[in-house]
């Protein structure tokens, strides 16, 4: 069984989001894949397998942390991409089936690949008691981003907060179902990037997230409404940080980004 390791949302390696990638006859039960996800031990395993012709979709898509499988996960997905594309084993744009739906992911010549993913609805809330002290800084904001991302928006002051968070993550856990997004808008968008985030999951086994694809769901509306455009890129300020291009299109937000094959090799067990 053919294993690669896919450094996804940026284009050099060592940086990004690693996710293993298997790509499968097809699925053995859930067990076995949950075995090999927490083997891997990246945030995300993705396992991938064809479809017959004349469906819906092209290839059947799912994805594991180390403890749980997961309803969305962005950085795989590309990664899944990057793996069809440079090994020949898919031309073009390819349909995955999964638990958030068809997924379809276009890869360009530039080797950038752009996922069309439904977008998250943001809700403002309450600002939990207790979250300051469990994140390290207080939020200016909080958000709900609905089931299927899971995930608590938290706005803070500026960018150096955002870089500066040394969280209590077992305190974390009791704020949403997977975790917390932490944002603020970017200090100087001349750099390149027009907000940060850390995302940290401690409910699905991450303590933080390298770069997260399917948090840009959220993100991209929440930062589009405040300021005005629809297209906009993320810079996710982890130690290995990445970047991610959005596009708020309604109901669906696009996320573009680059990936780079690591490793390659074969899983014997």
């Amino acid at each position: 069984m053919r294993i690669r390791i896919v450094d996804a949302f940026t284009d050099r390696p060592f940086a990004g989001n690693p996710a293993g990638v298997l790509l499968l006859d097809a699925f053995p039960d859930g067990a076995r894949l949950q075995d090999v996800a927490r083997e891997v031990n990246h945030a995300e395993t993705a396992f991938a397998h064809r479809l017959p012709d004349g469906g819906d979709a092209d290839w059947a898509l799912r994805w594991f942390t180390p403890v749980t499988e997961v309803a969305m996960c962005g950085h795989a997905t590309l990664a899944t991409a990057h793996v069809l594309r440079t090994t020949g084993a898919h031309e073009g744009p390819v349909r995955f089936a999964t638990r958030s739906g068809v997924l379809v992911a276009t890869p360009h010549e530039d080797g950038s690949v752009t996922l069309d993913l439904p977008t998250a609805p943001i809700t403002g809330t309450e600002i939990p008691d207790g979250v300051a002290e469990a994140l390290g800084a207080a939020p200016l904001t909080a958000s709900d981003t609905g089931p299927n991302v899971g995930d608590l928006v938290l706005e803070v002051a500026d960018e150096k907060t955002v870089r500066g968070l040394a969280p209590d993550h077992k305190a974390l856990a009791r704020y949403s179902e997977r975790g917390i997004i932490a944002t603020a808008r970017a200090e100087d968008p001349a750099r390149g990037y027009d907000f940060v985030s850390r995302c940290f999951f401690p409910n699905v086994g991450i303590d933080e997230d390298p770069v997260t694809g399917s948090a840009h769901t959220a993100l991209a509306p929440y930062w589009s409404e405040r300021l005005g455009r629809a297209a906009l890129t993320g810079l996710q300020a982890s130690p290995r940080s990445g970047l991610v291009r959005t596009e708020l299109r309604g109901d669906r937000t696009l996320l573009t980004g680059r990936a780079v094959t690591v490793i390659e090799g074969e899983l014997l067990a």
